[in-house]
């Protein structure tokens, strides 16, 4: 299998920590992407029409995207458990998602300051991408971290590369001051050998 990679998406990061978790490293190589939003690459687009990383080329089927479908994939090649069943599937779903968007905003973010040209940047925009990842970081403070503190699954994952790259991108925006559960059970998390062996390059 082929997976289209960048080691400063936090997306492919999520799929990464997955390959680690459930033992599958070996089983993937890794296609470095630059990827600019208004010029993608062209083996990037013919496998993926989105234009989007992380994308997961396999010999035994159509290319799979986005995180969430490749590492629903790889947790079932893997028969790992990531994504429980009956009711706590909801619950681990959910999660995922709210983890997710906090990514998406601070991806958003970090475009409009890297890649928009500085006549057309929004303060306000900005700042209201990082209402939403900041209310989610909050209702994961407040709504999840019982389920943090149970056995590992897709939401802890998401969770922590979403904190990671809001570290990573944005480390002004002070998240920790105001949800202390999440940052205590962060600082342990981020110590996982996939966690570490994942982080990204220094910005």
């Amino acid at each position: 299998m082929k997976l289209y990679h960048s080691p400063a998406s936090p997306f492919v990061r999520k799929v990464m920590v997955v390959l680690h978790e459930t033992g599958q490293l070996d089983a993937v190589q890794l296609q470095d992407t630059t990827l600019i939003p208004m010029a993608p690459p062209a083996d990037l687009a013919a496998s993926n029409p989105l234009s989007k990383i992380p994308a997961l080329e396999r010999p035994d089927g159509p290319t799979i995207y986005d995180s969430r479908v490749i590492c629903a994939y790889l947790d079932d090649r893997a028969r790992a458990g990531l994504y429980p069943g009956g009711a706590a599937r909801w619950s681990t779903l959910t999660l995922e998602a709210t983890a997710d968007g906090i990514m998406e905003a601070a991806v958003l973010m970090t475009y409009e300051a890297r890649v928009r040209p500085e006549e057309k940047r929004s303060a306000e925009w900005v700042e209201a991408q990082w209402s939403k990842a900041a209310r989610a970081i909050a209702a994961i403070e407040a709504r999840w971290m019982s389920h943090l503190q149970g056995p590992l699954d897709i939401g802890h994952i998401a969770v922590a590369c979403a904190l990671g790259y809001v570290d990573f991108r944005h480390g002004v925006r002070d998240w920790r001051t105001e949800n202390p559960a999440l940052a205590d059970w962060f600082a342990l998390f981020e110590s996982r050998p996939a966690m570490v062996a994942t982080r990204p390059p220094a910005a």
